[in-house]
């Protein structure tokens, strides 16, 4: 073997070259140094924080706080690679109450662009200026500033070109800072935060604000209506939690979750657990596939979490996870519980949906439709961006995209938000009318209600099922005198032990007869009840098993199952139903828990209320 491949050669690190590779993992685009140094300056006690981006903050980022500074002789070892106020001693590290603790955010950013520092102390008159770029770093000179820290960052990524190719256009980036910047201000309400973008005003928020003003302020006041106030205290040990938050009605569900904001003890965060949390807390009121409004503030003791798991902190280890979802799907779940949840009927016609991400509100302000607008440009412009072009020069259709934008017709009626008030859950109904024997129109103090028969009845169904095999509980059985014979795919033979369970549950009695059919000996008593006939239904329920929609041992499977009883056995569109029955089952509508929507999460009903009765007839 030659010589070369034989000896392999251990060298040690250049100091920048190290706090190049630490940089890789912390500094990702010009919102990871936004996030670094807007943190530090949050630690720093700041009350007023004001940044300034050019070209996205691909040129030019500027952070500057009120905080408590940096003594001089401190300056120097600022940017020395893990140097921190914030840790003393390994014990620390499973108790950190602070934003930043790693001690390599300033450091790193040195390595890969060109950094000055300003800072003074209450305890001097003067302040002090550092400036660094790569592995070279100058001594702090005097200057006059005021007490509180000023960090520069230029030409990102100057000293690494091939990391700078992989940055998007400016637009995006400025996108991604003003997404974390939205999220720590929405952490931290007290703080003032303005940020100017290439000479515009991009966000201005005032001091002092309340928890809820600061998240409608950066929502949205048309959302203020739309959301539901969530409170949880479990704080009675060291691994307790306290959370409160806003989450929006099911009308205003996204088709993403950009829309879910959750943060613990002020730090952003992602976690599966608190989003499986608030999915299944909205179970039944927001069809497959959408994802709801939230923002949760959370509290804990830094002993029940682990917040060193992720280099940019965004992901976290609780001690005691079960604790975590239940406190809070049954905060977000008991909030709508308390809530009115039935949709409006503007909100439910095509175009009507309404995601503040995008959309233009007629009735907004100039502001507010020149920042949509303004949004709505910039999403078009990267993605069109984004394909290949001819040129490397920059995107002419800006300009273009904003004129044609301002020019078009927007079709979309002006929503109405549910009263400031809370509704209460049941509501007084007065006299009910079917309509095409499918609809039931009636009225409630609101508005008038419209409502899908079948849909009502489902859901109604579908409740007391699942009331019937809550915990261990199962469906009663009727025997069958000779058994129905299935010829199912040799995929649910296969599967068949970790079917019995699911099955015994829903009252099926089962057992395979051959490599491709099943024997059922014994149905549902419930199916038999509502006429509903076991064969074409077991049969139906194999064939979704076998297409592989869930796992049979999860709730999830469980209440899909009971779900398509429940829909076999409710009344139909089509069904003429008599006084008794109409008056039946709106009494059951009034008594069954989230009957504004069926288990899919459509709705039941729609209210048509008496402001949009109004002006339909030109009364408003």
């Amino acid at each position: 073997m030659p010589a070369a491949e034989s000896t392999i050669l251990i060298r040690k690190l250049s100091p920048l070259l190290v706090n190049q590779i630490a940089a890789g993992e912390v500094i990702e685009r010009p919102a990871s140094v936004l996030k670094e140094l807007v943190e530090n300056s949050i630690d720093a006690g700041a009350s007023r924080i004001t940044v300034e981006l050019e070209q996205g903050g691909i040129e030019r980022i500027s952070i500057a706080d009120d905080g408590h500074g940096i003594a001089p002789d401190q300056m120097t070892l600022a940017l020395t690679p893990h140097a921190t106020s914030k840790i003393r001693e390994a014990e620390d590290l499973d108790r950190i109450g602070t934003m930043g603790f790693r001690g390599e955010a300033l450091a790193s950013i040195a390595s890969i662009a060109r950094l000055s520092i300003r800072s003074r102390t209450a305890d001097f008159d003067e302040g002090r200026i550092i400036e660094a770029q790569g592995e070279t770093v100058g001594e702090p000179k005097p200057i006059g500033c005021p007490v509180g820290t000023t960090i520069e960052v230029k030409n990102l990524f100057f000293n690494t070109p091939a990391r700078r190719k992989f940055l998007r256009t400016s637009t995006t980036e400025q996108t991604r800072c003003l997404e974390w910047l939205r999220d720590l201000a929405m952490a931290n309400p007290a703080i003032g935060v303005r940020c100017v973008g290439d000479g515009k005003v991009k966000l201005d928020l005032p001091i002092n604000q309340t928890p809820r003003q600061r998240v409608v302020s950066i929502l949205g006041k048309e959302l203020e209506e739309q959301l539901i106030e969530v409170s949880v205290d479990r704080f009675d040990d060291a691994r307790g939690m306290l959370v409160w938050g806003l989450v929006g009605l099911p009308a205003i569900a996204r088709a993403t979750s950009k829309a879910q904001h959750i943060f613990l003890n002020g730090r952003t965060i992602r976690d599966r657990t608190i989003q499986h949390a608030i999915r299944e807390a909205y179970r039944g009121l927001i069809e497959p596939g959408k994802h709801p409004t939230a923002v949760l503030m959370i509290e804990m003791s830094p002993t029940a979490v682990d917040v060193n798991v992720h280099p940019a902190k965004l992901e976290v280890r609780f001690r005691d996870q079960s604790m975590v979802h239940r406190a809070i799907y049954h905060g977000v779940k008991d909030a709508l519980g308390r809530a009115d949840v039935t949709p409006t009927l503007l909100q439910r016609l095509p175009g009507a949906g309404f995601d503040s991400s995008s959309a233009i509100m007629p009735s907004a302000s100039p502001e507010q439709i020149s920042r949509q607008l303004d949004h709505q440009v910039e999403k078009l412009v990267e993605y069109l961006e984004a394909k290949p072009r001819s040129s490397d020069g920059p995107s002419p259709i800006r300009q273009e995209l904003k004129e044609v934008l301002a020019q078009s017709p927007i079709p979309m009626p002006t929503p109405s938000f549910a009263p400031s008030t809370p509704l209460p859950t049941v509501q007084r109904v007065d006299k009910v009318l079917q309509v095409h024997s499918s609809y039931l129109i009636s009225q409630d103090e609101h508005g008038v209600l419209i409502i899908d028969q079948h849909a009502l009845h489902e859901r109604v169904m579908f409740n007391k099922l699942l009331a019937r095999v809550t915990g261990n509980g199962s469906l009663e059985q009727q025997a069958l005198l000779m058994p129905i014979v299935l010829d199912v795919p040799s995929s649910v033979i296969d599967r068949f032990d970790e079917l019995e369970s699911l099955l015994e549950r829903i009252g099926v009695q089962a057992a395979p007869m051959g490599p491709r059919s099943v024997g059922i000996h014994a149905v549902p008593s419930f199916l038999h009840s509502r006429n509903v006939e076991a064969e074409p239904f077991l049969a139906e329920l194999f064939e979704q098993i076998d297409q592989g929609g869930f796992v049979p041992s999860s709730e999830e499977a469980l209440h899909e199952v009971l779900d398509m009883m429940a829909c076999k056995a409710a009344i139909k569109a089509g069904d003429v139903l008599n006084d008794d029955e109409l008056n039946a089952i709106m009494q059951l509508r009034s008594e069954t828990e989230r009957s504004a929507s069926c288990p899919h999460g459509r709705p039941t009903t729609v209210r048509l209320t008496i402001e949009e009765l109004e002006k339909l007839f030109d009364r408003r």
